[in-house]
């Protein structure tokens, strides 16, 4: 699951231009003097958070992130964040609306934007997603977040780009589920081309092994077998649709039914 760590497309303030300073005293040049508030603008509050959400339940490494926040609002903001993240499967609506509600305190902080970025992902709102993912990244964000910046190329209609992105320094960085996460993007942008071989030939370079479990194996296989099918290979498709159910130990495909279905 992109759990990753956690990623609206916030518009820049203008400052307001101020006059210039007199260049000499004198009746009449001094400057009208500025309404005084009786308190600053408050934030939105965001959505209530569960009592049973604390702070010291964000990762320790995301918790050194808002470090540079007064302590109240970090607690809050590390709470909004765990919330964000308890909430990011079976409703990411509410995921996003925590995750704003952090970025409304912290929008500086790239694990924030980083948790705007991915539960706008899990809302299928790629252009959101896709702002808030590449501001993380420009921020200093540890995360691999190539694969779902790829992604959400595919998403606002743009598979050349995804595949553009994966022929650079940083995809040549990337291994393990990461580097994987990332040939299931690319042989996505192929398909949406109509390239169903070449899509073909990126799941399989290097060899998928059939004996591998979990989630990304599961994914790939799942891809894999969904590219066969295109392909008219109806039976490989099967054999691959399989594979994609024995791998499949979260049950986060539904490899098992399209089993059923070509049986």
């Amino acid at each position: 699951m992109v759990q990753d760590r956690q990623g609206g497309n916030g518009g820049r303030r203008q400052r307001p231009s101020g006059t210039s300073a007199p260049r000499s005293s004198g009746p009449n040049r001094a400057r009208r003097s500025q309404p005084k508030h009786d308190r600053e603008p408050q934030r939105p509050a965001g959505p209530p958070i569960p009592e049973d959400i604390e702070a010291n339940q964000l990762s320790p490494e995301i918790r050194r992130e808002l470090t540079t926040l007064d302590r109240a609002t970090a607690d809050v903001v590390a709470r909004h964040l765990v919330a964000a993240g308890a909430r990011l499967v079976d409703d990411p609506e509410a995921a996003l609306a925590h995750a704003k509600a952090a970025k409304s305190r912290a929008s500086r902080i790239a694990a924030v934007r980083e948790a705007v970025g991915i539960a706008a992902y899990h809302c299928g709102d790629w252009a959101q997603a896709l702002a808030e993912l590449r501001a993380a990244r420009r921020m200093g964000s540890r995360s691999a977040l190539l694969p779902l910046i790829a992604d959400c190329e595919r998403g606002v209609g743009r598979p050349e780009r995804a595949i553009e992105l994966a022929r650079g320094d940083e995809a040549a960085q990337l291994t393990g589920d990461d580097a994987d996460e990332l040939r299931i993007v690319v042989a996505g942008a192929r398909s949406d081309l109509g390239q169903h071989e070449q899509a073909l030939a990126v799941l399989s370079s290097p060899p998928l092994d059939p004996a591998r479990t979990g989630q990304t194996a599961a994914r790939l296989f799942y891809a894999y077998a969904e590219t066969l099918l295109a392909l008219g290979r109806t039976g490989d498709a099967l054999q691959w649709f399989i594979h994609a159910a024995a791998a499949d130990v979260d049950g986060t495909t539904d490899a098992e039914e399209r089993v059923t279905e070509l049986s």
